[in-house]
């Protein structure tokens, strides 16, 4: 899945404390299906993407609702907007486990091909932040 060539670098972390060592089997199988690289060895805490140091963002999704109540507040106000989905490691079956895996991926997959095609040089930052919020609610 290769959505929007380089326009966009795509970065995944989540809540300190809450992490799992590895990234869930169901997901790891589902990226993988895809063809989809891992960027990353592992998890990582958001820690990482609120130092000066950290890449700009433009984006932030946040993926559960359960920790919007404690994201930090990311360097250079990025857009935010909550998309959220089932918990695959919340999931005791495997076999539902790596259906919702893929669910969640092909899901993914349709709402930034849809934010790619959004106006983003020419829409004002309350347009495009409603409009990011609206993908959420599909």
């Amino acid at each position: 899945m290769r959505i929007g060539g380089h326009l966009f670098a795509a970065e995944s972390c989540g809540q300190p404390g809450q992490l799992a060592k590895a990234i869930h089997p169901a997901a790891l199988a589902s990226l993988e299906n895809a063809r989809i690289p891992l960027a990353t060895a592992g998890p990582r805490p958001w820690t990482d993407f609120t130092r000066t140091s950290a890449p700009r963002m433009d984006f932030v999704v946040t993926l559960d609702e359960k920790v919007l109540t404690s994201e930090p507040s990311w360097p250079g106000q990025p857009i935010s907007a909550l998309w959220s989905f089932e918990d695959v490691a919340a999931v005791d079956d495997p076999a539902r486990a790596s259906h919702a895996a893929m669910q969640t991926l092909f899901a993914l997959q349709r709402r930034l091909e849809l934010l790619i095609n959004l106006p983003l040089q020419h829409s004002d930052a309350s347009a495009l932040r409603s409009d990011l919020r609206d993908l959420g609610r599909m």
